[in-house]
């Protein structure tokens, strides 16, 4: 095998704000595995200032992770061996990194097998799931328009961010995308930003808005708290940062109402499948979430869309120009097809790029 690499700009459509920052573009590298056929598989990793990844870290971390690859006389080894492992709960390598190798891996091998995917992960008709679309902290006003916008576009979930300086604010943006859109189902992120004191006194009243869930309302770090929250509130509640990967989810499940996992965080498809197996039965709900990332990114993720209660899955909508298609949710459903590997395609005028290459086998 050989392993190539890229480095994109992704542009937001409009910047994005949320309780701790505000973004209008990342850096996306694409990793590229390619057999001695000529066929590829893809994966993505983005930066992210929250999980210290920038460029050119990502770009090195991804090299070293796909020489790795060298033992391993084909793809599916390769593949089998990723399943297989356990997390070791290494810093060495950030889950981003690992997920990416693992979406290339599988992207590859549906391909050779003339398969896609989700079936390669026993599922046997193509997921399709509403996905959530996200309203950040902005005025109720432009907060209705957005509603109004995508309830007409056909979306039935809309995401509201909070936790700015005001909490009274985000009431009143909930307040006017609920008289907007009274047909979505809302959910709520204030990103960690409250005291407990402060989502005790706002949870309430977000229930009687009809919010349907809230994600990780209090700061990240002491999910004893979470738990604690969780058993008191009058709204579901999802751990997310709370929730990186495997152990975190095995102190919380059953203490919260779902967790919500990002490939990105908890190290990719197979390490996502581990929580779900975890999670069963514990009355503690999958939630799948993402980064704002392109279709590639976000293709291994809706492979699994079948599988959690709630899917937000809408980051590649976020973007100015997303230089992969094949997942879809413009209109409000992301879905796979019978495509062999991700389904995903890079857009031609994407098409061109410099890579750095190394063999990998």
């Amino acid at each position: 095998m050989k392993a190539t690499q890229r480095t994109v700009r992704l542009e937001l459509t409009e910047p994005l704000r949320i309780s701790r920052s505000i973004m209008s573009a990342r850096d996306a590298v694409w990793l590229t595995v390619q057999d001695d056929d000529g066929l590829q598989g893809h994966g993505e990793a983005v930066t992210s200032v929250y999980y210290g990844l920038d460029a050119a870290t990502l770009g090195r971390l991804l090299m070293d992770a796909a020489s790795r690859l060298r033992p391993f006389p084909d793809p599916e080894s390769a593949l089998e061996a990723l399943r297989s492992s356990e997390p070791s709960g290494s810093t060495e390598v950030p889950p981003a990194v690992t997920a990416a190798v693992d979406s290339a891996l599988l992207d590859l091998v549906g391909k050779r097998a003339r398969t896609p995917v989700h079936r390669l992960l026993g599922a046997p008709s193509a997921p399709a799931a509403a996905t959530a679309r996200t309203i950040g902290i902005t005025s109720p006003a432009r907060a209705a328009a957005a509603a109004r916008r995508l309830a007409a576009s056909g979306f039935e979930v809309v995401k509201v961010k909070a936790g700015a300086p005001d909490p009274e604010s985000d009431v009143a943006r909930v307040r006017a995308v609920r008289d907007a859109a009274p047909g979505v189902r809302l959910l709520l992120d204030p990103n960690g930003a409250w005291t407990p004191a402060q989502a005790d006194a706002l949870l309430p009243r977000f229930a009687e808005l009809g919010v349907e869930a809230v994600e990780q309302p209090v700061a990240p770090g002491d999910p004893e708290a979470l738990a604690a929250l969780a058993e008191r509130s009058p709204l579901p509640v999802v751990a997310d940062e709370d929730a990186v990967g495997l152990e975190d989810v095995r102190r919380l499940a059953g203490r919260v109402h779902g967790v919500n996992v990002k490939l990105a965080k908890c190290g990719g498809v197979h390490a996502a499948l581990r929580i779900a197996a975890l999670i069963e039965g514990t009355g503690t709900e999958l939630m799948l979430g993402c980064l704002t990332a392109s279709s590639l990114g976000l293709a291994p993720a809706v492979h699994l869309a079948d599988r959690a209660r709630w899917v937000d899955l809408d980051g590649h909508l976020l973007l100015a120009d997303d230089p992969w298609t094949g997942i879809g949710g413009t209109d409000g459903v992301v879905r796979t097809t019978d495509l062999p590997g991700l389904g995903v395609r890079l857009r031609a005028t994407h098409e061109t790029g410099e890579t750095s290459r190394a063999d990998v086998a």
